[in-house]
């Protein structure tokens, strides 16, 4: 239940600070062309509001709705989701959006994607200026990767250490190191000293989003890092930085190869071989009901060399521009793949993004996803759906192009039609997440 609290509250506060920069850029370009603006509001608040606030002197009322599914700024004038017709039916006033030329309500509906994407560039920089960037390089992991099934039928091989993907250097793994395999002819590794390649197939990411394994994940040994009070690993007497390597004298030499002789252990004792100060030990200790012996592992960055890249204050802008860029280039590689049968099958709601978040509060796991969910709001309103900025983009566009503003009645339509797809789409989405949590 800890968990889950975090985690949704995680995904709150990130959600609401990119709902909350992303109409305030449509408030700020508004504002800057005499537009007025009634309301900015956290939150949808049909029928009525958690909050409201409305200044002396002020157009704006500000306030916190009660439906969690976004937010929005009215413009006066406007075809939007407020579907005020009896403000449109008015004659236009010289204040109203409608009033304004094209290019100025051009530039009022890119301003919130354009602010969502400098708010990932301003974050990825501070990032990288707090934190620096640590990475542990493909050649450092001596253990190589451990494969999927997949990735096993494609030619792959345990121990394998992942260099080139046609003939780009791989230097560290992560969603663009996947992009470039499953779109490569060929992969290269490092196999037992020697370099073998390996021809990758062109559906080789529909065969991994299909079967719901991923691709690769760290080959490393079991080292305790930590124990956990009154747990079988505690009662055994094992200790910080004992190398365990063996389960009733199985070799266990990965730490997937431990787990998975713990996992036929449920319930029992066990006889586990470690190493401590260099000397081998024997010890016997309980596995619990779930398959675990009460400890937490070193991970990969602890056990092998990392690479630390520090920034200061001034260099971590160009490079937060550049992680934000190579961000949005991934997730528009990627998002092919939603079109397809396994894609489809795995499109997610609240759910799947809260699970996103780390189980544990962690600044820097917070601020990283929320650039990224900032980058994807960016991209996914400007797809030319009715209904999100790119639809108004679209017809603002087509108006420029031909010279005639589309029908306030066609507007009209096109955005309930794209609204009802909207909501469809999100049902659909966060049902998905529903089954998967009772049929997991």
């Amino acid at each position: 239940m800890e968990t889950f609290l975090i985690r949704a509250l995680q995904l709150v506060m990130s959600l609401s600070i990119l709902v909350i920069v992303h109409e305030f850029g449509h408030f700020v370009f508004a504002r800057i062309f005499k537009i007025r603006v009634e309301k900015f509001y956290l939150f949808f608040d049909p029928g009525f509001a958690l909050f409201r606030y409305k200044p002396k002197n002020s157009e704006t009322e500000y306030g916190i709705g009660w439906l969690p599914l976004g937010g929005y700024v009215k413009i006066a004038g406007m075809i939007d989701e407020s579907m005020d017709r009896e403000q449109m039916a008015q004659p236009p006033q010289p204040w109203e959006f409608r009033s304004k030329p094209a290019w100025q309500r051009l530039l009022v509906m890119i301003a919130g994607v354009l602010f969502n994407i400098l708010l990932a560039f301003i974050i990825y920089a501070m990032v990288l200026f707090t934190w620096n960037d640590t990475y542990l390089p493909l050649r450092n992991v001596h253990n190589g990767m451990e494969f999927s099934e997949v990735a096993h039928k494609v030619g792959f091989q345990d121990g394998d250490i992942l260099l080139k993907a046609d003939d780009k250097e791989l230097e560290r793994f992560g969603v663009s190191t996947l992009l470039d395999i499953v779109n490569a002819r060929q992969v290269t590794v490092l196999r037992d000293g020697q370099e073998v390649v390996i021809p990758i197939p062109e559906n080789f990411m529909n065969e991994l989003m299909a079967a719901k394994e991923g691709f690769a994940t760290y080959r490393f040994p079991t080292v305790v890092a930590e124990v956990q009070e009154g747990s079988g690993a505690a009662k055994a007497g094992l200790r910080s930085g004992d190398s365990l390597v063996a389960i009733n004298g199985v070799p266990t030499p990965t730490f997937i190869d431990f787990k998975r002789e713990l996992e036929k252990n449920e319930n029992r004792e066990i006889t586990i071989e470690f190493y401590r100060n260099g000397i081998l030990n024997t010890t016997v200790a309980q596995v619990d009901s779930t398959g675990l012996l009460g400890f937490y592992p070193k991970s990969p960055m602890q056990i092998y060399q990392p690479v630390t890249i520090s920034y200061n204050f001034f260099e971590a802008f160009p490079a937060g521009i550049k992680m934000g860029i190579q961000t949005l280039k991934d997730y528009v590689n990627q998002f092919k793949y939603v079109f397809t049968k396994e894609g489809v099958s795995s499109l997610g709601g609240f759910g799947t993004i809260g699970s996103l978040f780390p189980p544990v509060w962690d600044w820097h796991a917070f601020w990283m996803m929320t650039a990224f969910l900032s980058v994807i709001l960016a991209f996914m309103n400007i797809l030319p759906i009715p209904g999100l900025d790119g639809g108004h983009v679209l017809f603002l566009l087509c108006e420029v192009i031909s010279g005639k503003k589309p029908s306030e009645k066609f507007l009209e339509y096109a955005q309930i039609a794209g609204m009802i797809f909207l909501l469809a789409l999100v049902l659909y989405a966060n049902g998905m997440d529903i089954i998967r949590a009772i049929f997991k």
